[in-house]
């Protein structure tokens, strides 16, 4: 069997990590291993599984703790675990699980509640920060309509089950113990069907694919989930729904990044605009902002447009747009272009009038050399 990698190393976090630096992680580590940007790389969508799980159990914050003291076997049905989806054991449960049959404790069975269903949603940045609303197609089961769930045919019904009589369970005795098991008739549901349905052949629940609309609202991001509550799978005979689980993963965009609240982006801009100061229009999500250069601006210059990055999910202040100027060296320059910056070259003084600092730097350099005795 293949060893299970550390969740903590999946996520590149350690184990002391603040639920934050989990879901920023979680959000790298998801847009960089997603199977739809690594399509040549055949181990993306088994990576991209493991960083969703992993994500599951350390933001769950029960999980993590279960996954800490126990580490897979506590999140994977082991001692106190949370497998299958389920919402945890305790030591109680285990304690029933194991010697409830022969002491006669054990569960009684019965109609259970339908599985809960989880579902990636890959949207734009466009739609994170906006919000829309989507249509999605389920693979599911759901209750039959012909037999509304109970899997017997028209005009008949489940019976009683005569070998348990409908407990759902039989008890023996072995000397001085009682050992209880699950009805090998009824499977522990207490009644029988004669008559099955021919829709879903007994099973009161068909495959079918469901198609919903979810509501994504603005400012959702990479690793937040919606929860549709009663759109998971139909319940046996009767049985509560379950949830549906939609998770969030926000595409790549070609402008801008996203880190929290606020977008960021790169505007290149000519010397002659970094020298004398200038306007520009720049881009955002909504439209076009109008981004005033002052006189000798230099590259890696960050400008900050208030309230046009990303709405909170939770409420609050709009997040800003910082644009980040980067100068471009011009190039393909004409004989004339040439001549004039080599005239203009020659105007610049040797002092550090003109660039405080390169000169800066070079009296660093020279101090280092000196220093090092180069």
């Amino acid at each position: 069997m293949t060893k299970k990698r550390d969740y903590y190393e999946i996520l590149g976090v350690s184990r002391n990590a603040s639920e934050e630096e989990i879901k920023k992680s979680y959000r790298r580590q998801a847009m960089k291993h997603h199977p739809d940007r690594n399509a040549s790389d055949k181990d993306a969508e088994e990576n991209f599984k493991q960083i969703k799980q992993a994500y599951e159990v350390l933001s769950d914050s029960r999980k993590r703790a279960a996954y800490d003291q126990f580490g897979h076997a506590g999140v994977d049905g082991g001692a106190g675990g949370f497998g299958g989806g389920t919402e945890g054991m305790n030591f109680g449960d285990i304690f029933g699980d194991i010697f409830g049959d022969i002491f006669g404790g054990g569960r009684r069975g019965g109609a259970q509640r339908g599985g809960d269903l989880h579902f990636t949603l890959d949207i734009s940045l466009e739609d994170a920060v906006f919000g829309k609303t989507a249509e999605i197609a389920i693979p599911t089961l759901v209750v039959c309509a012909d037999c509304h769930g109970s899997g017997a045919r028209a005009g008949s019904s489940p019976v009683t089950c005569t070998h348990c009589g409908g407990q759902g369970q039989i008890r023996m005795q072995q000397g001085y113990f009682s050992v209880q098991q699950t009805c090998p008739a009824c499977y522990g549901k207490g009644r029988v069907i004669q008559h099955p349905c021919g829709a879903c052949h007994g099973h009161g629940r068909k495959k079918q694919n469901k198609k919903l609309s979810v509501k994504i609202p603005k400012g959702v991001d990479t690793g937040d989930r919606i929860r549709l509550s009663g759109e998971g799978e139909a319940g046996e005979g009767g049985a509560p729904t379950g949830d549906l689980y939609i998770q969030m993963v926000v595409q790549a965009h070609p402008l801008f990044e996203r880190d929290g609240k606020n977008l960021y982006c790169e505007v290149p801009i000519s010397f002659v605009t970094g020298a004398l100061g200038g306007e520009l229009e720049v881009p955002a999500l909504s439209g076009r902002v109008k981004l005033k250069i002052p006189p000798e601006t230099q590259t890696g210059k960050v400008f900050r447009v208030k309230g046009m990055g990303v709405p909170s999910v939770r409420g609050g202040d709009q997040g800003d747009l910082m644009c980040k100027v980067q100068i471009e060296t011009p190039v393909n320059l004409t004989a004339k272009q040439k001549d004039l910056l080599q005239q203009f070259a020659k105007t610049m003084s040797s002092n550090n009038k003109h660039t405080p600092r390169s000169s800066s730097w070079f009296d660093k350099v020279k101090k280092f050399f000196e220093d090092m005795k180069l």
